[in-house]
């Protein structure tokens, strides 16, 4: 996105639109929070215009596609005025049920937003890899740490020899005991991180299939390294109060991935889920 925003080119723009295009840019000016979660077949009824004036209007606008602008949109609508991860919060007077509705909007914004920006063919190859491997080592630092943990529970409740770990060398020996057909899930948000990229590094020279949780970004070193890609928006900025929005997704994506594992091999483990459970309920008493 240029620095201009997407709503402000919008209205900018206005009065140079076909009359069909300003159907659907007055809408979406009025209705900005929806776009993201719409379909072009949705859009066009809601403007009540054609869909070919759906992209006939993203192209007038300088964005190429509807999902292109979805993102745009997204990522500004999460950045702007909701924003809540700049350190400018201290300057803006929000009582605590603001805030809880402010994070509660830019977490699901965020959360709508990865369905523009994730390969389903990329899922797909994700998933088989996942049900296929017999050990599963997750890796991330900082915030992204919190999604490498869920995910490594969640998968040993599956019979997966799952793992990871904060700290970089013991991280070393798990990747080194990977072979081929095992899965190494690198999260970052950035793409950039120094410690997950040589891990994943290693993983790759293990023969493990190395699977990136990480923004859409080509030029990202993760990125362009890992075998299959599971492509997040860039819902924050770099200097950030903390991870909030980014971890929303990062989280999102492995509850996927488990769901997604869970219905090709639960059949396999739900008598362990009930054991387990039946544990848990005793240790209770």
């Amino acid at each position: 996105m240029n620095e201009i925003g997407i709503l402000a080119k919008i209205e900018q723009q206005f009065e140079q639109l076909s009359p069909a295009e300003q159907k659907v840019a007055a809408y979406l000016l009025r209705h900005a929070e929806l776009i993201p979660t719409m379909t072009t077949k949705e859009l066009a009824r809601a403007a009540d215009t054609s869909e070919a004036s759906v992209v006939r209007f993203c192209k007038a606008i300088g964005i190429g596609s509807f999902p292109g602008l979805k993102l745009a949109l997204a990522r500004e609508l999460a950045m702007a005025d909701m924003n809540i991860n700049d350190f400018s919060i201290i300057d803006k007077p929000n009582a605590p049920y603001e805030l809880f509705m402010k994070v509660t909007y830019v977490n699901k914004a965020a959360i709508e937003a990865t369905t523009t920006t994730l390969d389903k063919r990329e899922l797909e190859k994700a998933a088989e890899a996942m049900i296929k491997a017999k050990k599963m080592v997750f890796y991330g630092v900082g915030g992204s740490a919190a999604a490498a943990v869920d995910a490594s529970y969640k998968f040993t409740k599956l019979g997966y020899m799952a793992a990871t770990s904060p700290d970089f060398h013991t991280m070393l020996p798990l990747v080194a005991h990977l072979k081929e057909g095992d899965v190494f899930v690198a999260i970052s948000t950035s793409g950039r991180t120094k410690d997950v990229l040589e891990i994943a590094r290693f993983a790759k020279k293990q023969q493990a299939t190395v699977i990136a949780i990480t923004k859409l970004d080509p030029s990202s070193p993760l990125y362009k390294e890992a075998d299959i890609r599971l492509a997040l928006p860039d819902v924050e900025q770099d200097h950030r109060i903390g991870s909030m929005a980014s971890r929303m997704v990062q989280l999102n994506v492995i509850d996927a991935l488990y769901l997604i594992t869970f219905h090709r091999v639960g059949s396999r483990v739900i008598e362990r889920f009930h054991q387990t459970r039946e544990e848990v309920v005793r240790l209770r008493r």
